[in-house]
């Protein structure tokens, strides 16, 4: 078993809570992803897990033995770095090696062992190389070998695509996850970026300012948000979140009414609901005075490519549009937008979700 558990775990530098009573369970073999802003201490947690910081308070288990204190080399976990870190003095060989050397593991399973890992991340032909005639990809890789070669209970991955250009990115996102997938070991990666979490992992962990919001998997995070800052902070663009009041034939929004059914409405006025939010690709535009829409101006027209942004601004604020390639229209002319409110979130004055997306209506 290599379940990883965080027990109220708290972590303080002087006067600074890096984090805040953290409760956290990676079942064994899944992949999860810690994702949140710089600081909000999702790095601090991994470093806990590793053994390269001490928890003020709390505790950390492997399975069913309580790593809390032990040292790094004792945890049975392998850790890939932002910077890769790389031996620039070994070969990639030696490299890779380095962590069965120190095992003292025969130099013939050690041959093996690397070789094997070498094939199956299709390195083999830069085992006589050194780190510094790689490219970024491949020094990726090195790391990810070294990490491998071990079999450890657990990875633990810092932002390591961070330093690749976007294409790169990419196609190593796939590489990471088809290797994680095939080895089934159980995976923590720490990532700012959205898209490595939601198209890599099995768990997303959501942190803000060192306390946990929202640990779910990557469908339920998009759709059903548990707090504004998780619906805000996950996708791109990200959720328009609008002041609503509630009136007898809909919700009043920018000025404008929009249909909502009884049994929501009923629920929306119980919480106490104070904001509508609705994802880009959810609203439409519509010519400008329709029923049951919004009016606005085009704030800005943004091409993609394949798809075009359309930044609308209301009387309350903007709402960005998902719509067709080759969409164009002046800015500062009049728009129209609507949404169907089944397929909205709806937050208290605190910010908690306290309606979410219709299921109905949400394409599952």
């Amino acid at each position: 078993m290599s379940a990883v558990t965080f027990s109220g775990v708290e972590k303080s530098f002087g006067s600074v809570a890096a984090l805040r009573s953290l409760d956290l369970a990676v079942p064994d073999h899944a992949f999860l992803a810690l994702l949140g802003p710089s600081g909000c201490g999702k790095t601090t947690a991994l470093r806990i897990l590793a053994g390269l910081e001490l928890p003020t308070a709390g505790k950390v288990s492997i399975g069913d033995r309580d790593v809390t204190r032990l040292q790094p080399r004792d945890r049975d976990i392998a850790m890939v770095f932002q910077s890769y870190a790389l031996y620039p003095h070994m070969t990639v060989y030696d490299n890779i090696r380095y962590p069965l050397r120190i095992r003292n593991m025969s130099e013939s399973e050690c041959r093996k062992k690397v070789t094997d890992v070498a094939a199956t991340l299709e390195i083999g032909h830069l085992l006589d190389r050194f780190p510094r005639q790689l490219s970024g990809g491949q020094r990726q890789r090195i790391a990810l070998a070294r990490a491998i070669v071990r079999d450890p209970a657990a990875f633990l991955m810092d932002e390591p695509l961070s330093n690749l250009d976007a294409r790169l990115r990419m196609t190593m996102r796939g590489e990471i996850k088809r290797l994680c997938h095939s080895l089934g070991t159980t995976t923590l990666y720490v990532t700012h970026d959205q898209a490595e979490a939601l198209t890599m992992a099995d768990l997303v962990a959501v942190m803000r300012d060192g306390v946990l919001q929202q640990v779910a998997p990557p469908a339920e995070i998009y759709d059903q948000p548990a707090n504004r800052f998780v619906a805000t902070f996950v996708g791109v663009p990200p959720m328009n979140v609008l002041p609503v009041e509630f009136g007898r034939d809909g919700i009043q929004v920018a000025g404008g009414v929009l249909g909502l059914s009884d049994d929501r409405r009923t629920a929306c006025l119980k919480a106490g609901v104070s904001d509508v939010g609705i994802r880009p690709e959810d609203v439409e535009l519509v010519a400008p005075n329709q029923p049951n829409a919004l009016n606005g101006e085009v704030y800005v027209v943004e091409p993609m490519g394949n798809e075009t942004l359309v930044d609308v601004r209301v009387s309350t604020g903007r709402l960005v549009v998902r719509t067709r390639r080759g969409f164009t229209a002046a800015i500062g002319s009049a728009a129209g937008v609507a949404f169907d409110t089944h397929n909205a979130c709806f937050f208290d004055a605190q910010g908690l979700t306290r309606v979410h997306r219709a299921p109905s209506k949400g394409g599952e």
